[in-house]
């Protein structure tokens, strides 16, 4: 009898171990389970598949009531929102659009007209230019939910900007007057002072946090070509880089140049280098003549896929009397190919999204594709 007691003892040990183990088990996994759904923190963006974007697309956009008309879409904040403008009297509204949602958020108003608004490569700052008058422009640098972090008056008749990628608190300001000459500064937000540049050419790229690069156009000799030129701040000398280009643009870790084919200068050479200023990629489409100089179509590129968008003409020509429309092509740096996106389109300035799936197209990005689906959509009512 003792025996058999002990025995029924050790079975019940037995399963109860049993049973103790099996809990630690399925908690283990649970824990495991719970550990693969992770709660994105409140900075994180919530991530939709690019697949299912342009079917879910809240198109096209309402403005709210009693907030004026559409004047131009800004530009991209993340994959599911942009910036756009409306006009109410002598005054203009920014708005966040949700593409998803179909919402709009008000995020500044302005008490005079905005000229332009400029996102600043992280999409954390915008740049809004108004105009109180035509011979003034008021800047004004803010964050995405509008604060105001720095506001300062140029006399000028039109102003240009480049943001520093680099280095976010400085931005290229070109004060242009009424005949067009110009000065350039450096707009420093973070102590609000300007810089004086003093430099032969208005339009200039940042290349590195201290280095700008631009064409040296020749001013006595008008020429279609001019030399590429890069000068480190604060010295007194500079470099020559290529020659002979018709326009170049520069992006982190990417230098793209535009020149003449030499076989035949009815083709327009693309090549694309890395810092070491080592060729990566190249084509060639055909080239339209203006008057004085070369057509360059609008291009953009998408710094996450690797990829170049631009307008293709059909063939070469005088682009007075060109009327065949553009193709929208796709190149990929890294597998040297390319695509036709979509063809008999204008040439018109381009805007890729932070994923590279989506461009904002138009004169003032009033159209969107879909660049996987090929399709395009109207963002507002005609």
């Amino acid at each position: 009898m003792i025996h058999l007691n002990k025995l029924n003892q050790a079975n019940s040990t037995l399963i109860l171990l049993i049973f103790i183990l099996s809990s630690l088990f399925l908690g283990a996994c649970a824990v495991k389970d719970q550990s693969k759904q992770k709660i994105p923190h409140n900075n994180e963006k919530t991530k939709v598949p690019a697949a299912s974007l342009s079917a879910e697309w809240k198109l096209p956009i309402t403005i709210p009531a009693g907030q004026g008309e559409f004047y131009k879409v800004a530009g991209w904040y993340t994959n599911q929102q942009i910036f756009y403008v409306t006009n109410l009297n002598q005054t203009s509204n920014l708005f966040l659009y949700n593409l998803l949602t179909g919402k709009s958020k008000l995020i500044y108003k302005t008490e005079n007209p905005i000229v332009n608004v400029q996102i600043s490569p992280s999409k954390k700052y915008l740049l809004v230019h108004t105009s109180p008058s035509s011979y003034e422009g008021v800047v004004t640098i803010i964050d995405a939910k509008g604060t105001e972090l720095l506001k300062k008056t140029f006399p000028s008749y039109d102003l240009g900007f480049e943001w520093n990628p680099y280095n976010e608190s400085k931005v290229l300001v070109t004060k242009f007057a009424e005949d067009w000459s110009f000065q350039l500064l450096i707009l420093d937000s973070r102590d609000d002072s300007t810089t004086e540049l003093n430099l032969p050419q208005p339009f200039i790229k940042w290349i590195r946090k201290d280095e700008i690069a631009y064409l040296n156009w020749n001013q006595t000799s008008p020429s279609l070509v001019a030399p590429l030129i890069f000068k480190q701040l604060g010295s007194e000398g500079d470099k020559t880089v290529f020659s002979n280009l018709i326009q170049f643009a520069a992006y982190r870790n990417l230098l793209m140049t535009v020149t003449v084919n030499k076989g035949d200068s009815s083709i327009a050479d693309y090549s694309f280098y890395d810092k070491e200023k080592k060729r990566l990629f190249s084509f060639s489409i055909p080239h339209l003549t203006k008057f004085s100089d070369w057509l360059v179509p609008f291009y953009d590129y998408s710094e996450q896929k690797k990829q170049f968008l631009t307008f293709r003409p059909l063939e070469s020509g005088e682009m007075d009397t060109y009327t065949d429309g553009f193709q929208l092509i796709s190149y990929d740096l890294k597998k040297g190919s390319s695509k036709l996106i979509l063809g008999g389109l204008d040439n018109v300035p381009i805007s890729i999204s932070p994923s590279g799936d989506t461009a904002l197209i138009g004169n003032n990005y009033e159209k969107m594709i879909d660049l996987n689906k090929k399709k395009s959509y109207e963002l507002m009512k005609e």
